[in-house]
C-alpha cells in the first residue's frame, strides 16, 4: 500500500489541529522515527522497518530503507528524489508519489476518533478519507505520526514507531548527493523502492 505505507504530514506549514479539528502535517522540531512496517510496497521488497527523518525548518523529509537507499521530500521546494546507493543513481521523483509512502494528503479530511500511546509517546488517533483511500492514523501534538494503516488502490499496510528521537538533523542528509548517475522513469512508471525500475533511462 502506497499511500498509507510511509506520512500524515502535507501541507506547507503545521495546520493547528484545534482551528481546523485536523492533525498538524509537519513535525515543528527534528526528529528521527523508526517504523516496523506491516504490508505494503516496502514489506514486498522485503523491508521490516524504516526510518524517516524530519528536518523541521526545511520543511524536508528523508525516508531511509537501508541498504537500498533513500527518499527525501523537499516540501518548500516542491521537488523529491530517490538515491539509489547500491547503484549510484539518483531519480527526480514527483512530490506526490514521494509522499504516497507516507500518508494522507494535505486533502485529506479527518475526524478525530480517540487517543494512544505509541513508542512512549501520546498521540491522538484520526480517521481520514482522501480520494477513494481510508484508513487511521496516530498523530502528536507536533506533528509526528506515530502509526498509520488504510488501504489504497486494493492493497493494506501500515506502520508503527518503535523508537522516536528528537534532534538536530545535519541539513547534508537532505541534500542531492554528488557523483550519482541521473536515472528518468519511463512514462507512467511506479516509484521503485529502492531499486532501479525497468525500463528506466539513465543519463
Amino acid at each position: 500500500m502506497r499511500r498509507t505505507l510511509i506520512a500524515a504530514l502535507l501541507s506547507l506549514s503545521a495546520v493547528p489541529a484545534v482551528a481546523q479539528d485536523r492533525p498538524a502535517l509537519y513535525p515543528t522540531r527534528d526528529v528521527a522515527v523508526t517504523y516496523r512496517v506491516n504490508g505494503g510496497q516496502a514489506q514486498a521488497a522485503g523491508m521490516q522497518s524504516i526510518t524517516i527523518a524530519w528536518l523541521a525548518a526545511a520543511q524536508a523529509m528523508r525516508m531511509d530503507m537501508g541498504p537500498a537507499g533513500y527518499m527525501v521530500a523537499d516540501h518548500r521546494n516542491q521537488r523529491g528524489f530517490m538515491v539509489m546507493q547500491q547503484a549510484r543513481m539518483i531519480m527526480d521523483v514527483p512530490m506526490q508519489q514521494a509522499m504516497q509512502q507516507y500518508g494522507p494528503s494535505e486533502n485529506a479530511t479527518y475526524r478525530r476518533t480517540g487517543s494512544a500511546t505509541v513508542a512512549g509517546h501520546a498521540c491522538t488517533v484520526w480517521s481520514y478519507q482522501d480520494r477513494g483511500n481510508s484508513g487511521t492514523a496516530c498523530i502528536t501534538g507536533d506533528g509526528v505520526m506515530l502509526r498509520a494503516e488504510g488501504t489504497s488502490q486494493g492493497q493494506s499496510g501500515g506502520m508503527e514507531a518503535t523508537q522516536v528521537a528528537y534532534g538536530a538533523q545535519d541539513p547534508s542528509r537532505f541534500q542531492r548527493p554528488q557523483g550519482y548517475q541521473s536515472m528518468q522513469m519511463p512514462g507512467g512508471g511506479q516509484m521503485p523502492m529502492g531499486r532501479p525500475p525497468a525500463g528506466a533511462v539513465t543519463k
